[in-house]
């Protein structure tokens, strides 16, 4: 009896760490790099903030290449994801790196003092969800208005991110820094008031974008979105055709 108590504690004990192995494996995350030519609309936006005192950086889209995930970062198929950068002190990725995948409200802004919050993520939502146009994340060439577009929502972002909530989102302009020390954010050479308009026009309760966080120490963190189902099954469904187009090629 002894012997078989044993044995079912045995097994039962190989089942668990087999769980715990396999909820290890399941980790969120994605493994990315940034090719140095890899964008899609943007402009070249000088800025102050994070330390920096009118450095520039490029404001828009980062095409990012997802080359494995594991979690939730397998909702996004391998190939170029769209972000937008969210930590202006830190590098791109120029080699690949595994970013975890979180929610972006629970990403921590050293200057900003702690996580950006639900209010700010709140806004965030709202901003992607009004004025977001898929047609910045393609490659090749964009046209000025796309370019000066995307590189506004870049500004609008970091806006929200990096200065102190005002008692209203009226409060909010991308031209002036509004936060003591470094937390603050600034820009020129961009279109100011189209990136403030977007701003002024959030609320808070609007529609809200389904977005993630892609976050790695010592390097820039991103904004993505959560494709939508429809999205989901037609990158799916290309992948199968893809694998059945070479079958039959072999037959």
């Amino acid at each position: 009896m002894r012997k078989a108590n044993n044995k079912i504690l045995y097994i039962a004990y190989a089942l668990a760490l087999s769980l715990l192995a396999t909820r290890a494996a399941r980790a969120d995350t994605v493994d990315i790099v940034h090719g140095e030519d890899d964008y899609g609309a943007y402009g070249a936006t000088m800025f102050w903030g994070a330390g920096n005192v009118g450095n520039d950086v490029m404001g828009g889209v980062y095409l990012l290449n997802k080359t494995g995930s594991t979690g939730t970062g397998d909702t996004w198929h391998n190939g170029l994801l769209p972000g937008f950068c969210m930590e202006l002190e830190e590098p791109a990725p120029h080699t690949t790196f595994t970013y975890d995948v979180v929610m972006p409200e629970d990403v921590y802004n050293s200057y900003a003092g702690g996580a950006i919050g639900t209010t700010k993520a709140n806004y965030l939502r709202e901003l992607w969800a009004r004025y977001y146009d898929p047609a910045w994340a393609t490659g090749g060439v964009h046209s000025d208005q796309e370019n000066g577009a995307a590189e506004a929502f870049a500004a609008a972002i970091w806006e929200i991110i990096y200065e102190k909530l005002p008692v209203s989102p009226a409060g909010w302009d991308v031209t002036t820094d509004g936060t003591a020390g470094f937390a603050g954010f600034a820009a020129e050479n961009l279109d100011a008031a189209t990136a403030n308009k977007w701003l002024h026009d959030l609320t808070g309760t609007g529609p809200k974008a389904d977005l993630r966080a892609l976050v790695s120490d010592g390097h820039q963190n991103y904004l993505v979105a959560v494709p939508e189902p429809a999205t989901i099954i037609l990158l799916g469904l290309g992948g199968l055709y893809s694998i059945l187009g070479r079958r039959s090629r072999r037959a």
